[in-house]
């Protein structure tokens, strides 16, 4: 497998993807060159390891998570049960107090060995500030955990399809699609491509500044090379986010990626999940049901998501979803590459509306809550006796007016903004 030492090596003549302009990395070639994945667990353990990535017992990172209590559980998938855990030198010595993520393999569920060894073999090399940062892992017996940095905001998918009335603004949702877009244009631009092959809103979490970052690298495969056009697999993934070519013939190319990412950004554009068979019949698969809507302006202004009302102009709108219809191409030629999708995004970023000094925020939350306009007390106990006669006259004109919808043609009519249901 190698020694970490020139893993380190490379990363040094590379440069830490840290240290250059954000706005230009993800958009050129780096050079970062993986070591070939450990072929099993026992070849894990007899490693030296990856640089900074730490190994822990299973009775430390029990302790971190007091018993894996139920109270602290995170979230729960495929891999299993993510906890809230807490590490410092009383657990393992020198280690300073940290606030973790512990993610607990479920042997009986439908990811094992290959995946969990694939996470550590990714995140335990690569270093990027849209992915998120494993700290460390735990091949004791049977166990498998990883554990990672804590994310406070949780994932894009909590926040996007609340079941209570909020919204996630404009300017946030452009400032996430464009910090998940860093991620993946920086895995495409490695010696050799990474193609993610699970780009969802349930795989972008969010820190406490709802910077984005990806996470669950478990289906993560290197892409083709030289003259290679594809590579072929086994398709994985998840339904209504896999590029049909990879559905229909195996075929996977960092254009698989692109696709998957047309379809998180059309979530976000419309507020609503991918597939959803709650919905009318012609509307379960999202894309399918909003492809036609995306080029044309006042179709679109129907669909995009009514909670973001007034937040955008109508040609970011437009933008945006023409970036997303390029994305959704049927062919992946059709599609643009990941640094092309940066360079629209920042554009984007850029606009008025997306400036975080014009969004309103509340203690720091990108979260906008419906609340009723605030009246002081003067104001109520002068319009009382005005309300009352508007009440009275307002029954006297019912009598008198056939039943009907309860509203007259003038009258400006009420909308109800809600969430999409929650999982």
């Amino acid at each position: 497998m190698g020694s970490c030492l020139s893993l380190e090596e490379q990363k040094k003549a590379a440069g830490s993807p840290h240290q250059v302009d954000r706005r230009i990395d993800p958009c050129r070639q780096n050079s970062v060159s993986l070591l070939p994945p450990p072929k099993g667990v026992e070849d894990l353990r007899v490693v030296a390891g990856y640089g900074n990535v730490n190994t822990f017992t299973y009775s430390q990172l029990s302790a971190a998570t007091k018993n894996f209590r139920p109270d602290q559980i995170l979230g729960n998938g495929g891999f299993g049960i993510v906890y809230r855990g807490f590490l410092d030198e009383n657990i393992k010595p020198g280690f300073k107090s940290t606030q973790v993520a512990v993610k607990k393999l479920n042997p009986e569920g439908v990811q094992g060995d290959k995946e969990w060894l694939a996470e550590v073999n990714y995140l335990g090399q690569l270093s990027h500030p849209n992915l998120v940062k494993l700290i460390g892992y735990c091949c004791e017996g049977d166990h498998r955990l990883l554990v990672y940095e804590y994310m406070a905001r949780g994932s894009l998918e909590r926040h996007l399809f609340r079941r209570v009335c909020v919204t996630m603004p404009w300017p946030t949702r452009i400032k996430i699609a464009l910090g998940a877009a860093k991620g993946l244009a920086f895995l495409h631009a490695a010696e050799r491509p990474i193609i993610y092959r699970d780009f969802k809103t349930s795989n972008i979490l969010l820190d406490a500044d709802y910077n984005a970052k990806l996470s669950d690298f478990g289906l993560a495969k290197e892409g083709p090379m030289g003259d290679e056009t594809h590579v072929s697999t086994q398709v994985v993934g998840t339904e209504g986010y896999a590029a049909p070519e990879y559905v229909t013939t195996g075929h996977l190319t960092a254009r698989s990626d692109v696709y998957g990412f047309g379809v998180v950004l059309l979530e976000m554009l419309m507020g609503k999940k991918a597939m959803d068979k709650s919905r009318p019949s012609e509307e379960h698969n999202l894309v399918d049901w909003a492809r036609p809507f995306l080029t044309h302006t006042r179709k679109l202004l129907k669909i995009i998501d009514p909670r973001m009302e007034g937040q955008y102009s109508r040609k970011a709108a437009m933008v945006v979803a023409g970036l997303v219809h390029r994305c959704l191409s049927q062919t992946p030629k059709g599609r643009p590459a990941m640094n092309q999708v940066v360079e629209t995004l920042d554009s984007i970023q850029e606009l008025p509306e997306c400036r975080e000094d014009t969004l309103l925020q509340s203690g720091g939350n990108s979260l906008i809550l419906f609340e009723a306009p605030k009246v002081d007390n003067n104001t109520i106990k002068n319009s009382s006796t005005k309300k009352e006669a508007e009440n009275k006259s307002k029954m006297h004109d019912r009598r008198r007016t056939k039943h009907g919808n309860g509203r007259s043609k003038s009258e400006t009519p009420m909308v109800f903004h809600a969430s999409s249901p929650s999982p």
